[in-house]
């Protein structure tokens, strides 16, 4: 288990709870926007805490958190993530898994034996723009079109999001978004940001105009649609 980082309370990656979040290193996407471009490219140049020390902080702010957020980089790359996860949930703490959608067996299998609480699916572009913005000369949309099927049958609490950036992203885009996802509860736009660590440099954010237009596109389809980073 590589484990880049330790944020130790936070209010925003747990919808409702006081978190804790890990972050793991390695990916198997290379995002143009991705804002963790050191744990993508570089997990090993990155510290790494160890797991043990990991389960002590938890075990003592037990009686504080209200849940763990597990993000990355891409966390189901990790095969002792189901052991992991099965320590945390040991101390009493629930579980969110933040995830790419890319290896929807290790989804399933975490589900099945009870792992994670809530889990938060990237949705990278419409299905015929996921190879370029994700970095890859393939993706196999089939793995993406399954982890999407997997979340939707409502075993735990999700949530679909998209990072919005304005190189990638049109009204045609959110229609073809939108009808792929027709029946889920709920989305998330993000607003990109800017930043000396985004794979990709000179991106722009979008206006809110822009995330306003995109969002009641998406309305049509799903009945909750969200957007998050805009004052």
């Amino acid at each position: 288990m590589i484990i880049c980082g330790l944020n130790k309370t936070t209010l925003l990656d747990y919808p409702g709870r006081l978190s804790a979040v890990l972050f793991l290193g390695n990916c198997n996407f290379r995002c143009a926007f991705c804002q963790n471009k050191s744990l993508v490219l570089e997990p090993e140049s990155q510290p790494s805490i160890p797991e043990d020390e990991v389960l002590y902080f938890l075990k003592k702010r037990s009686n504080l958190l209200q849940g763990v957020c597990i993000t990355g980089g891409e966390p189901t790359l990790s095969p002792d993530l189901p052991d992991f996860i099965a320590k945390i949930k040991a101390i009493g703490l629930p579980v969110k898994l933040d995830t790419n959608g890319y290896l929807p067996d290790v989804i399933q299998n975490l589900l099945s034996d009870k792992l994670i609480d809530m889990i938060a699916m990237d949705i990278k572009n419409s299905p015929s723009g996921y190879a370029s913005i994700t970095g890859l000369k393939h993706v196999d949309l089939n793995r993406i079109d399954k982890s999407v099927s997997i979340i939707m049958q409502k075993k735990i609490p999700y949530e679909f999001r998209t990072t919005v950036v304005n190189e990638y992203f049109s009204e045609q885009t959110f229609e073809a978004v939108g009808s792929w996802l027709k029946g889920a509860d709920c989305c998330f736009l993000q607003a990109f940001q800017n930043s000396d660590t985004v794979i990709t440099p000179g991106l722009t954010s979008p206006s809110k105009e822009d995330l306003e237009s995109f969002r009641n596109i998406l309305l049509k389809y799903i009945p909750s649609v969200f957007i998050r980073g805009v004052d």
